[in-house]
């Protein structure tokens, strides 16, 4: 797991010392080792934290054996053994100077080119220079597990891990300018998804996808797509199914304890943390180190749930209890590693749990991918109640009536109030989680852009999916890479530690992607097969429970603790200097919020605080207005 940078030009553009400063700006996601390379006008980065391999041997840039290529590699590839025996076949007199799986990497790509990716089992981002070609290759993993931002002019390129590496460049920083896509996105969503960011300028590099950069330009297309792997039939034998989850998530999870460092295992105490723990605790040849935290708040507190599971497992457990002051005092640090507006509050106990699990461990195991995979969100529920697509008259009939009750009832009314298909999966993503519809959107803004639709360009699928179907394909593409991995990896790259991801194994994604509907809902009940799994592990009393998710009580931070920052970021004179939102807006929600009792606009007001404290402390504000 590492941090890597990079750049090419088709004439002299970067200097060593911007190589040197943008490899610095990602000096916490790798603290063990650093290396550059340079070559007329290409430049290659890296900071390593050392997880397979500790020798220097295997530090990067990393020269191919014929000389040729040049790699920075940020991530794991789990089956390099496997790759390695291939290559062995083809050429057998090629012998490893390494024990590391970015040797083996970069000589699969000598060996087999481009195509090498559809044989890797891993997360990553890879940079591959050709010396000969004066070419760029950049790739990226299936599931969008490892960070990749890029700036392109039509005739400059650099890349880098996180945005970081990019304005660490004084050359590319003068050229940035505010992105009210962006923006509008992040008032809806509180991410920005890809392949845009928060500048113009720069955009994610996307998942599944691999780029050729050269003298002629840059091309990028897909290798992989989740879309692309929906098959014309489904799985409908519930013990097929079962035995087949059950072998793909061992071997998943025997893959992921590939180390040679300690590891261990976020345990909330929830049904995917709990799978991926109870495997790593079966196939681990001793007692598996697991880590949760818990907040004194009843509500907040799933340690006593982790607790009794870790019991029964036999981990070795590790508590912490976080009061809210300690929790508070972690705001700036937040604030500063997500780079971007990012307003998915759960960021700030994924950094202190990835904190405390830095202090015994190196690499961590998560659970997520769980409830995209298996149907555990709310939304879908509502993605099949409002998905035969109702005329629009019916939905306003329908939301009136709903409005006049109370605010479970009001809540439900946005749901109804989608503008059309073309926005519908955004926006019961949006309303489900309790951020600005469009209509809202477009209200708050200065400057009125129509909310763009946010639709993957879905080849011909095989067969026809169910609206909840198609909404997790949406999370998938969007949800899940933009927000849930970014906020994991940030964490814990942040604090030196490796996350890896069992659950998004490319083998058990489309495994799910293929399973019948009633194997991921029966009876109401959510991510079924999941749920049987687990029961071979754990008793079913010890994990069937409300989901609330990682959470914590910024309701309640508002209201008290945190009231400052809306004084601070949403008063009038604020919100007129960064000159992005409408002072009017903005005062109604704040009087709605805290004048009038309505409550559930916590998130709306969040998402204000963190754009506009982004606004106010971004070093580039005379380029936003």
């Amino acid at each position: 797991m590492c941090g890597i940078v990079g750049f090419f030009s088709r004439k002299s553009w970067l200097s060593e010392g911007d190589l040197i400063r943008m490899i610095g700006s990602v000096a916490h996601r790798g603290p063990d080792a650093r290396g550059a390379f340079l070559e007329d006008s290409a430049g290659l980065g890296h900071r390593r934290l050392s997880i397979i391999d500790l020798s220097e041997a295997a530090n990067q840039p990393m020269h191919s054996h014929c000389g040729r290529y040049v790699m920075v590699y940020n991530g794991e590839i789990y089956n390099f053994r496997e790759i390695l025996e291939e290559i062995r076949k083809e050429q057998p007199d090629f012998v490893p100077r390494t024990s590391s799986d970015s040797e083996v990497v970069l000589q699969a790509f000598a060996l087999w080119g481009k195509a090498f990716t559809s044989r890797l089992n891993g997360m990553f981002a890879i940079a591959i220079y050709d010396r000969q070609a004066h070419k760029l290759y950049l790739f990226r993993d299936r599931m969008g597990i490892k960070p990749l931002y890029y700036f392109y002019d039509g005739e400059h390129f650099a890349f880098a891990s996180e945005l970081k590496g990019l304005l660490a460049v004084t050359e590319i920083r003068q050229r940035l300018s505010l992105n009210r896509q962006a923006v509008a996105l992040f008032l809806h969503l509180g991410y920005i998804p890809s392949p845009i960011s928060i500048f113009k300028e720069v955009k994610k590099f996307p998942s599944g996808n691999l780029a050729t950069v050269d003298k002629d330009g840059i091309s990028i297309a897909p290798w992989w797509q989740a879309s692309s792997k929906v098959e014309s039939s489904v799985i409908f034998d519930p013990g097929e199914a079962l035995e087949r989850f059950e072998h793909l998530l061992e071997s998943s999870v025997q893959y992921r304890l590939i180390s040679d460092v300690p590891y261990g295992a976020f345990l909330s105490g929830g049904i995917d943390s709990s799978l991926v723990t109870a495997m790593a605790q079966k196939v681990n040849s001793g007692p598996l180190s697991t880590f949760t935290i818990g907040f004194p708040e009843t509500k907040y507190n799933e340690a006593d749930f982790a607790r009794t599971i870790a019991a029964h497992l036999g981990t070795q457990h590790n508590e912490f209890t976080v009061t809210e002051q300690e929790a508070l005092d972690w705001l700036p640090t937040y604030f500063d590693t997500y780079d971007e507006p990012f307003a998915d509050s759960s960021g700030i106990p994924s950094l202190l749990v990835a904190h405390l699990a830095r202090q015994k461990v190196t690499m961590i195991l998560t659970g997520d991918g769980g409830d995209e995979l298996f149907m555990g969100y709310g939304a879908y529920k509502w993605a099949e109640r409002l998905g035969s697509n109702y005329p629009l008259f019916l939905r306003n009939a329908a939301a009136g009536l709903l409005e006049k009750g109370n605010l479970r009832s009001k809540r439900a009314a946005m749901l109804f109030r989608y503008p059309d298909m073309d926005h519908f999966k955004s926006h019961i993503f949006s309303q489900e989680q309790y951020f600005f519809s469009g209509n809202e959107v477009e209200d708050l803004l200065l400057e009125v852009e129509d909310l763009p639709a946010m639709q993957e360009s879905f080849p011909s699928l095989l067969r026809e999916l169910r609206p909840a179907e198609q909404q997790a394909l949406f999370d998938l593409h969007y949800y899940l890479p933009d927000d849930l991995l970014v906020k994991v990896d940030r964490a814990t790259m942040a604090q030196g530690l490796e996350a890896r991801v069992p659950l998004l194994d490319y083998r058990i994604v489309e495994f799910a992607l293929n399973l019948d509907y009633k194997l991921k809902v029966k009876n109401g009940q959510t991510k079924w097969l999941m749920r049987q799994l687990l029961k071979k592990f754990v008793p079913s009393e010890l994990f069937e429970r409300p989901k609330w998710g990682f959470s914590i009580p910024l309701l309640k931070w508002l209201q008290n603790d945190l009231k400052f920052l809306a004084d601070e970021h949403l008063s009038e004179e604020a919100v007129k200097r960064t000159g992005v939102l409408n002072p009017e807006e903005v005062k109604k929600l704040l009087h709605a919020f805290y004048g009038q009792g309505k409550t559930y606009l916590y998130q709306r007001v969040w998402a204000l605080i963190v754009l506009q404290r982004w606004l106010e402390n971004n070093p580039l504000k005379k380029n936003i207005t």
